[in-house]
């Protein structure tokens, strides 16, 4: 049988950087999220996020059952990036971690904006996080030697 923590899974919640329409080319051109368009999944080649290929699997099917908009952000090669709580949390627990957050405009300046409605989509993704959560994650391929 499978332990809790390999059972349980981390949604590492905060914001997310939504295109500048002024700095575009700070933003890969199919990684821009966009105010409105719902949810962030955060991914970052060097670990600055604790998204792999699996939770943002988990998360963009929960985004589907609970048909609201999830988008991706990839940080530029070139582009610094900040990091979020998830990756240690997840080292440190062994848990599994999606770093997502709601876009917003002027991230840790005194006027940060974001959209009202991101507020909606995040809030029905992370209900339908606590309803449909087990049933997503029991799609999952299970390890064949051992069942896990």
């Amino acid at each position: 049988p499978q332990s809790v923590a390999q059972r349980s899974f981390i949604l590492s919640l905060d914001n997310a950087h939504a295109v500048h329409p002024n700095y575009r080319g700070k933003h890969e051109a199919a990684h821009r999220p966009l105010m409105g368009s719902g949810t962030v999944i955060k991914h970052n080649a060097n670990q600055r996020y604790a998204t792999d290929a699996i939770t943002a699997y988990v998360v963009r099917e929960l985004g589907r059952r609970a048909d609201v908009g999830v988008q991706e952000f990839v940080v530029k090669n070139d582009c610094p990036c900040g990091s979020t709580i998830g990756p240690i949390i997840s080292t440190l627990v062994g848990i599994r971690t999606c770093d997502i957050g709601m876009p917003q405009l002027s991230m840790h300046s005194c006027r940060e904006m974001m959209g009202a409605a991101d507020l909606t989509h995040c809030h029905d993704l992370l209900q339908r996080f606590f309803t449909d959560f087990r049933e997503v994650d029991n799609t999952l391929a299970k390890c064949p030697p051992c069942g896990e």
